[in-house]
């Protein structure tokens, strides 16, 4: 897999509202990391640094209503398999119904079960989770719980990727994982603490 930490070339282009994401967040703010969807440059920036060709199994933590769904499904291969885990019913309704792509897995559920998720459906290893849930918000124990079980859930030169408004998901990551790379998006509503976290221990 090649591997490149160089910034990505930022397309101009202005976040949407959602008025689905407003509903979600204020449904659940817990859950729902921000009532704003991702930016473009928030996207790009943290994509950019991976070789999406070579990846055959991707989980998403938390789609909301698909922004970075789209995108990976944009950059993965044919033959890949994108599972999308989220626990609000409207936001998997909405991936369903918007994303008519067979790569796609779209599942009501918590990220605490991946790896239950995962065997019901056949997937053994993820090359990459990409995580959008606000780790700051959760128990410290939970948290590790989960990092812990996405840990098990990856090949061993996986990849998980994270996008924050704080960093508290920055030692879990340091502790578990090879390699940890960081960075800044200030062009998202709210800006986003990056992290590219590689070789789980």
């Amino acid at each position: 897999m090649t591997v490149s930490f160089e910034k990505a070339l930022i397309a101009n282009r202005k976040p949407l509202l959602s008025g689905l994401a407003i509903r979600e967040f204020f449904r659940n703010p817990l859950a729902v990391g921000s009532a704003f969807p991702a930016s473009r440059h928030l996207v790009e920036s943290m994509l950019a640094p991976v070789d999406w060709k070579d990846m055959g199994c991707v989980v998403e933590y938390g789609p909301g209503t698909g922004i970075f769904t789209r995108a990976l499904l944009a950059r993965l291969p044919d033959d890949a398999r994108l599972l999308a885990i989220d626990t609000s019913a409207a936001f998997i309704s909405h991936l369903r119904e918007r994303t008519r792509d067979r790569r796609l897995i779209a599942v009501r559920g918590s990220a605490d079960n991946v790896l239950g998720i995962m065997a019901d459906h056949g997937l053994d290893r993820a090359d990459c989770i990409l995580s959008g849930l606000p780790f700051s918000t959760m128990p410290p124990g939970r948290a590790a719980r989960l990092m812990d079980r996405s840990c098990r859930a990856l090949a061993p030169d996986g990849w998980l990727l994270a996008y924050q408004m704080r960093r508290a998901v920055g030692p879990l990551l340091a502790r578990r994982f090879a390699r940890l790379a960081t960075g800044f998006e200030w062009r998202n509503i709210p800006p986003c603490h990056l992290y590219w976290a590689f070789r789980p221990g």
